[in-house]
């Protein structure tokens, strides 16, 4: 079975229910772009149809650099249709991080839009060497090719689906090859424990380059037969009305969004979120939910936020009850089919209370990196029984008494900024390329909007001024995504190391 065999039933029982609703809250005039799922799924079958006589062929990768928009959906269904691999790339990146994912996954094809084109034509020659073409998303109905005869290739839940990059101690971003199996897994699991039904209508204004809005709200929307109300980007005054309005039952979010949801509500009347009547789920993930954040939207709104815990690697892992009480703070229970160990540093197992080391195993974990068996071997550990374990790199503890979990940080540097992750190797290397920069070293600190946000320490040939220090942080946001920029520079004279010179991070100040 692939994810296709899972889509095929909403659109055999309700080939007229709308399956997307789409409209761009900047676009003038303000338009609603509507498919049904017979509709949508017609036009991905045309345009697989079309993308095959063109050469795509099962296995092969394709890049996707384009925001929220139908055309993305469409051809991503097109794309596994043909048993070949989508890639996406974080809106967010620029030529250094494209280049490398490029080089990497060495796509044939990369589907754009006109307004980033500009970006894809900063890189190199060689970066783009493997792109046979790049394909605008305003021309993908061109592509479309109705034909009778056209026989998709066989596709198996062991094939690859999805190349999802994610940050590497070494600061390059490495692949997760993601399969159907692996992405069934968690979207069954989601359908069981949400309590999805064919009534339900997602508002989905997370970026689908990303697994949380592309796996957790748009796959698991179409396998119900509900409505996804997709939006171009989130913005808290829209986003408040669209849930205002009463049209949605769900929504996901990362906590940065709840923050600027909780302002914008305080804003409005009592009377105004009486529309929220309908809403039955908000859901929280990416990054840790502040309690206050928790107990504010509890207070507007009457909803308890539902946190849960997944990563690029597993998709989901752990989650809050629908049915049960919600816990701010934690991050829940393992989901249907997802087994966890918390461990000691000798992989040895630890009694519930204790404070260690995070392992999940399931159907929903990766199969391993993308042409890095090296690093592959090391993400995991097998038990007495030949089990396989995946190490998450998070710390963790199991409550005794409820069996909930709690997060309790990062085992290794990877700071995780308004849902999205940065390693701190990777921004270092950037600022050593940075005239009078002698050393550095990034580390993360609490903030209360974004989680944390990444922080520079530098030792400098001279002292920066406040002209100096603008004209760094515009040459670091050309030469890596904004998020990953540092938000504060502290200056010292040396870097605390080690006898053997390692730099002690513990050691920087607060």
């Amino acid at each position: 079975m692939n994810l296709l065999d899972l889509f095929a039933i909403p659109r055999r029982r309700t080939p007229d229910k709308a399956a997307l609703r789409f409209r761009d809250a900047s676009a003038q005039p303000q338009e609603e772009t509507v498919l049904a799922y017979e509709g949508l799924f017609a036009a991905a079958d045309a345009l697989a149809a079309g993308l095959a006589s063109q050469g795509l062929r099962k296995g092969d990768r394709v890049a996707f650099f384009l925001g929220n928009r139908p055309e993305f959906v469409i051809a991503y269904l097109a794309v596994i249709r043909l048993g070949a691999v989508m890639v996406p790339i974080n809106l967010a990146y620029r030529r250094r991080e494209i280049a490398h994912m490029l080089q990497d996954a060495e796509p044939r094809l990369a589907i754009t839009e006109r307004s980033l084109l500009p970006i894809l034509d900063e890189l190199e020659t060689a970066d783009r060497h493997c792109l046979e073409r790049v394909i605008l998303a305003e021309e993908l109905d061109t592509l479309r090719e109705v034909d009778a005869t056209f026989t998709p290739p066989v596709v198996v839940g062991g094939d690859a689906a999805m190349l999802l990059y994610t940050s590497g101690t070494t600061g390059r971003s490495k692949g997760a090859i993601i399969t159907h199996d692996n992405v069934l897994a968690t979207v069954t699991g989601l359908l069981a424990a949400w309590a999805w039904e064919p009534a339900d209508a997602l508002l989905l204004a997370l970026p689908l380059f990303h697994t949380h809005g592309l796996v957790v709200g748009l796959h698991c929307a179409l396998a119900a037969g509900a409505t996804v109300h997709l939006r171009r980007r989130f913005e808290a005054g829209d986003a408040a009305a669209d849930l205002l309005a009463g049209e949605s039952t769900l929504f996901f979010g990362v906590p940065t969004m709840y923050v600027r949801l909780v302002e914008e509500l305080r804003r409005r009347g009592a009377d105004e979120r009486a529309g929220l009547a309908r809403m039955r789920l908000f859901c929280s993930g990416s990054a840790p939910l502040a309690r206050e954040t928790f107990a504010a939207f509890r207070e507007l709104t009457g909803h308890d936020i539902l946190e849960r815990y997944g990563m690029t690697e597993t998709g989901m892992n752990l989650s809050n009850p629908y049915a049960g009480p919600r816990l701010p703070g934690t991050v829940g229970t393992p989901l249907p089919g997802v087994s966890i160990r918390i461990v000691d540093r000798q992989d040895a197992d630890l009694s519930p209370g204790s404070e260690g080391d995070l392992l999940v195993a399931g159907s929903n974990v990766f199969a391993g990196y993308w042409r890095s068996p090296e690093k592959t071997a090391e993400s995991f550990v097998h038990d007495a029984l030949g089990r396989r374990w995946f190490r998450t790199g998070d710390l963790a503890r199991e409550d005794a008494a409820t069996g909930y979990v709690t997060l309790l940080g990062r085992s290794r540097e990877l700071i995780l900024t308004g849902g999205f992750n940065v390693y701190p190797r990777e921004v270092e290397e950037v600022l050593a390329t940075y005239p009078g920069v002698r050393e550095s070293a990034v580390a993360g600190r609490p903030h209360p909007e974004w989680g944390e946000v990444p922080v520079a320490f530098l030792v400098v040939e001279s002292p920066f001024d406040e002209g100096t220090e603008a004209a760094l942080v515009a040459w670091c946001k050309s030469q890596m995504a904004g998020f990953k920029v540092p938000r504060r520079f502290e200056y010292l004279e040396a870097l605390p190391r080690n006898a053997l010179g390692k730099v002690q991070k513990h050691l920087l100040p607060g």
